[in-house]
Protein backbone atom coordinates (compact mmCIF):
# COMPACT_ATOMS: atom_id res chain seq x y z
CA UNK A 1 0.00 0.00 0.00
CA UNK A 2 1.37 3.22 -0.56
CA UNK A 3 1.93 6.14 1.16
CA UNK A 4 -0.95 8.31 -0.34
CA UNK A 5 -3.55 5.42 -0.24
CA UNK A 6 -2.67 4.67 3.75
CA UNK A 7 -3.41 8.65 4.17
CA UNK A 8 -6.17 8.95 2.05
CA UNK A 9 -7.80 5.69 4.20
CA UNK A 10 -6.07 7.26 7.40
CA UNK A 11 -8.45 10.48 6.70
CA UNK A 12 -11.80 8.65 5.72
CA UNK A 13 -12.33 5.82 8.46
CA UNK A 14 -9.77 7.54 11.18
CA UNK A 15 -12.19 9.31 12.93
CA UNK A 16 -14.74 6.39 12.83
CA UNK A 17 -12.42 4.17 14.46
CA UNK A 18 -11.94 7.01 16.35
CA UNK A 19 -15.70 7.20 17.27
CA UNK A 20 -15.99 3.61 18.25
CA UNK A 21 -12.81 3.14 20.38
CA UNK A 22 -14.19 5.89 22.61
CA UNK A 23 -17.50 4.11 22.44
CA UNK A 24 -16.68 1.03 23.55
CA UNK A 25 -14.41 2.66 26.19
CA UNK A 26 -16.94 4.61 27.49
CA UNK A 27 -18.92 1.45 28.56
CA UNK A 28 -16.29 -0.32 29.57
CA UNK A 29 -15.01 2.11 31.80
CA UNK A 30 -18.67 2.81 33.28
CA UNK A 31 -18.69 6.47 32.06
CA UNK A 32 -21.84 6.04 30.01
CA UNK A 33 -23.82 4.65 33.52
CA UNK A 34 -22.95 7.61 35.02
CA UNK A 35 -25.11 9.50 32.73
CA UNK A 36 -28.90 9.01 35.24
CA UNK A 37 -30.99 10.94 37.04
CA UNK A 38 -29.88 8.86 39.91
CA UNK A 39 -26.63 10.42 38.62
CA UNK A 40 -27.84 13.79 38.58
CA UNK A 41 -29.95 13.62 42.44
CA UNK A 42 -27.29 12.43 44.10
CA UNK A 43 -24.60 15.02 42.41
CA UNK A 44 -27.83 17.79 41.95
CA UNK A 45 -26.57 20.00 44.97
CA UNK A 46 -22.85 20.74 43.98
CA UNK A 47 -23.47 20.70 40.76
CA UNK A 48 -25.73 23.52 40.81
CA UNK A 49 -23.58 25.32 43.51
CA UNK A 50 -20.50 25.08 40.97
CA UNK A 51 -22.66 26.41 38.13
CA UNK A 52 -24.00 29.28 40.41
CA UNK A 53 -20.20 30.47 41.20
CA UNK A 54 -19.02 29.36 37.90
CA UNK A 55 -20.72 29.54 35.22
CA UNK A 56 -19.13 30.18 31.97
CA UNK A 57 -16.96 26.95 33.14
CA UNK A 58 -19.62 24.77 33.71
CA UNK A 59 -21.33 25.65 30.83
CA UNK A 60 -18.32 24.77 28.61
CA UNK A 61 -17.74 21.56 30.71
CA UNK A 62 -21.71 20.81 30.46
CA UNK A 63 -21.24 21.78 26.66
CA UNK A 64 -18.00 19.53 25.74
CA UNK A 65 -19.73 16.57 27.72
CA UNK A 66 -23.12 16.63 25.63
CA UNK A 67 -21.68 17.16 22.45
CA UNK A 68 -18.52 14.16 23.32
CA UNK A 69 -21.80 11.77 24.52
CA UNK A 70 -23.83 12.61 21.54
CA UNK A 71 -20.39 12.05 19.04
CA UNK A 72 -19.95 9.17 20.29
CA UNK A 73 -23.72 8.00 20.38
CA UNK A 74 -23.95 7.45 24.48
CA UNK A 75 -27.60 6.99 25.33
CA UNK A 76 -28.25 10.11 26.91
CA UNK A 77 -29.07 13.41 25.67
CA UNK A 78 -32.62 13.45 27.12
CA UNK A 79 -30.96 13.04 30.16
CA UNK A 80 -28.34 15.83 29.28
CA UNK A 81 -30.78 17.97 28.39
CA UNK A 82 -32.31 17.66 31.65
CA UNK A 83 -29.59 18.47 33.24
CA UNK A 84 -28.91 21.53 30.89
CA UNK A 85 -32.48 22.91 32.35
CA UNK A 86 -31.50 21.62 36.43
CA UNK A 87 -28.28 23.92 36.34
CA UNK A 88 -28.90 27.10 34.01
CA UNK A 89 -32.80 26.86 33.85
CA UNK A 90 -35.19 26.89 31.09
CA UNK A 91 -33.94 29.85 28.84
CA UNK A 92 -30.30 29.19 29.27
CA UNK A 93 -30.04 25.34 29.90
CA UNK A 94 -32.70 25.04 26.15
CA UNK A 95 -30.17 27.06 24.61
CA UNK A 96 -27.26 24.89 25.87
CA UNK A 97 -29.10 21.74 25.06
CA UNK A 98 -30.35 22.52 21.40
CA UNK A 99 -26.25 23.85 20.90
CA UNK A 100 -24.68 20.48 22.40
CA UNK A 101 -26.93 18.10 20.98
CA UNK A 102 -26.19 19.81 17.07
CA UNK A 103 -22.88 20.05 17.62
CA UNK A 104 -22.42 16.01 18.45
CA UNK A 105 -24.67 15.39 16.05
CA UNK A 106 -23.10 17.26 13.35
CA UNK A 107 -19.78 15.18 14.10
CA UNK A 108 -21.27 12.13 13.43
CA UNK A 109 -23.01 13.38 10.25
CA UNK A 110 -19.34 14.14 9.15
CA UNK A 111 -18.12 10.94 10.09
CA UNK A 112 -20.02 9.12 8.29
CA UNK A 113 -20.36 11.41 4.81
CA UNK A 114 -16.94 10.50 5.01
CA UNK A 115 -16.03 7.40 5.53
CA UNK A 116 -19.23 5.70 3.58
CA UNK A 117 -20.82 8.51 1.64
CA UNK A 118 -18.90 8.30 -1.62
CA UNK A 119 -18.22 4.61 -1.30
CA UNK A 120 -22.34 3.83 -1.16
CA UNK A 121 -23.19 6.32 -4.17
CA UNK A 122 -20.80 4.45 -6.47
CA UNK A 123 -21.75 1.05 -5.68
CA UNK A 124 -23.70 -0.45 -8.98
CA UNK A 125 -27.18 0.48 -9.34
CA UNK A 126 -26.41 3.55 -7.29
CA UNK A 127 -29.60 3.11 -5.43
CA UNK A 128 -28.62 5.07 -2.74
CA UNK A 129 -27.56 8.36 -5.58
CA UNK A 130 -31.44 7.27 -6.96
CA UNK A 131 -32.78 8.23 -3.04
CA UNK A 132 -30.45 11.00 -2.80
CA UNK A 133 -31.24 12.84 -5.04
CA UNK A 134 -34.90 12.50 -4.11
CA UNK A 135 -34.26 13.29 -0.90
CA UNK A 136 -32.14 16.67 -1.03
CA UNK A 137 -34.83 18.10 -3.20
CA UNK A 138 -36.78 18.98 0.06
CA UNK A 139 -33.82 17.91 2.42
CA UNK A 140 -34.40 20.79 4.85
CA UNK A 141 -38.14 19.80 5.84
CA UNK A 142 -37.41 16.24 5.58
CA UNK A 143 -34.68 16.84 8.22
CA UNK A 144 -36.74 19.37 10.30
CA UNK A 145 -39.38 16.61 10.45
CA UNK A 146 -37.05 13.86 11.81
CA UNK A 147 -35.70 16.31 14.05
CA UNK A 148 -39.33 17.55 15.55
CA UNK A 149 -40.46 14.05 16.31
CA UNK A 150 -38.54 12.73 19.65
CA UNK A 151 -39.50 9.17 18.55
CA UNK A 152 -36.69 9.19 15.95
CA UNK A 153 -33.34 8.93 17.22
CA UNK A 154 -30.38 11.31 17.07
CA UNK A 155 -27.66 8.35 15.77
CA UNK A 156 -30.31 7.26 13.29
CA UNK A 157 -30.82 10.76 11.65
CA UNK A 158 -27.06 11.82 12.19
CA UNK A 159 -26.24 8.82 10.23
CA UNK A 160 -28.67 8.84 7.23
CA UNK A 161 -27.99 12.41 6.53
CA UNK A 162 -24.50 11.36 6.12
CA UNK A 163 -24.50 8.67 3.97
CA UNK A 164 -27.05 11.27 1.96
CA UNK A 165 -24.57 13.50 1.63
CA UNK A 166 -27.01 16.57 2.74
CA UNK A 167 -25.23 19.94 2.55
CA UNK A 168 -23.64 20.98 5.59
CA UNK A 169 -25.58 23.73 5.91
CA UNK A 170 -28.86 22.66 5.33
CA UNK A 171 -28.05 19.84 8.01
CA UNK A 172 -26.87 22.38 10.84
CA UNK A 173 -29.96 24.47 10.60
CA UNK A 174 -32.47 21.83 9.80
CA UNK A 175 -31.23 20.49 13.14
CA UNK A 176 -31.00 23.44 15.50
CA UNK A 177 -34.61 24.66 14.45
CA UNK A 178 -35.60 21.65 14.68
CA UNK A 179 -34.23 20.34 17.89
CA UNK A 180 -35.15 24.00 19.50
CA UNK A 181 -38.84 22.73 20.61
CA UNK A 182 -38.11 19.27 22.18
CA UNK A 183 -34.80 20.76 23.75
CA UNK A 184 -36.66 23.79 25.62
CA UNK A 185 -39.27 21.63 27.20
CA UNK A 186 -36.89 18.83 28.22
CA UNK A 187 -34.79 22.06 29.49
CA UNK A 188 -38.22 23.35 30.86
CA UNK A 189 -38.78 20.10 32.76
CA UNK A 190 -35.44 19.97 34.32
CA UNK A 191 -35.72 23.27 35.86
CA UNK A 192 -38.29 21.50 38.30
CA UNK A 193 -35.92 18.42 39.35
CA UNK A 194 -34.74 20.38 42.30
CA UNK A 195 -38.14 20.07 44.04
CA UNK A 196 -38.34 16.83 42.94
CA UNK A 197 -35.55 15.62 44.27
CA UNK A 198 -35.99 17.45 47.72
CA UNK A 199 -39.77 15.53 48.37
CA UNK A 200 -38.14 12.19 47.98
CA UNK A 201 -39.31 9.46 46.37
CA UNK A 202 -38.13 7.94 43.20
CA UNK A 203 -37.86 9.97 39.81
CA UNK A 204 -37.86 8.23 36.47
CA UNK A 205 -38.20 9.35 33.04
CA UNK A 206 -41.74 7.72 32.93
CA UNK A 207 -42.79 9.92 35.88
CA UNK A 208 -41.56 12.78 34.24
CA UNK A 209 -42.87 12.85 30.60
CA UNK A 210 -46.79 12.58 29.67
CA UNK A 211 -48.86 12.56 26.44
CA UNK A 212 -49.27 16.20 27.20
CA UNK A 213 -45.75 16.91 26.92
CA UNK A 214 -45.24 14.71 24.12
CA UNK A 215 -48.00 14.95 21.85
CA UNK A 216 -47.65 18.21 20.91
CA UNK A 217 -43.96 17.85 20.41
CA UNK A 218 -45.03 15.05 17.52
CA UNK A 219 -47.87 17.23 16.63
CA UNK A 220 -45.29 19.93 15.30
CA UNK A 221 -43.23 16.89 13.02
CA UNK A 222 -46.29 15.77 11.51
CA UNK A 223 -47.55 19.23 10.60
CA UNK A 224 -43.59 19.64 9.39
CA UNK A 225 -44.36 17.09 6.92
CA UNK A 226 -47.13 18.44 5.63
CA UNK A 227 -45.57 20.60 3.16
CA UNK A 228 -42.76 18.02 1.22
CA UNK A 229 -45.99 15.86 1.29
CA UNK A 230 -48.08 18.46 -0.41
CA UNK A 231 -45.39 19.35 -2.72
CA UNK A 232 -44.61 15.68 -3.72
CA UNK A 233 -48.20 14.94 -4.65
CA UNK A 234 -48.84 18.19 -6.65
CA UNK A 235 -45.39 17.36 -8.58
CA UNK A 236 -46.83 13.64 -9.13
CA UNK A 237 -50.21 15.09 -10.39
CA UNK A 238 -48.19 17.25 -12.81
CA UNK A 239 -46.03 15.10 -13.99
CA UNK A 240 -48.67 12.43 -14.85
CA UNK A 241 -49.95 12.27 -18.87
CA UNK A 242 -52.31 14.42 -20.06
CA UNK A 243 -55.75 12.06 -20.82
CA UNK A 244 -56.19 11.60 -24.78
CA UNK A 245 -58.84 13.03 -26.61
CA UNK A 246 -62.53 11.56 -26.99
CA UNK A 247 -61.89 11.66 -31.17
CA UNK A 248 -57.97 10.56 -31.24
CA UNK A 249 -58.41 7.14 -32.57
Amino acid sequence: MTRDRALMLLRRFGPLVVIVILFVAAFASGVADHISLEELRARGAGLQAFAHEKPLLCAAIYLAIYIASVAVSLPGALILSLTGGFLFGPIGGGFAAVTGATGGSTIIYLVFRTAFGDMLRRRPGAFLARVEEGFRHDAFNYLLTLRLIPAFPLLIVNVAAGLMNIPARTFVLASVLGMIPSSFVYAGIGAGLGHLFARGGPVTLETLFSPRIYLPIVGMGVLAFLPPLWRHWRNRRGAAPLPKPLDEK
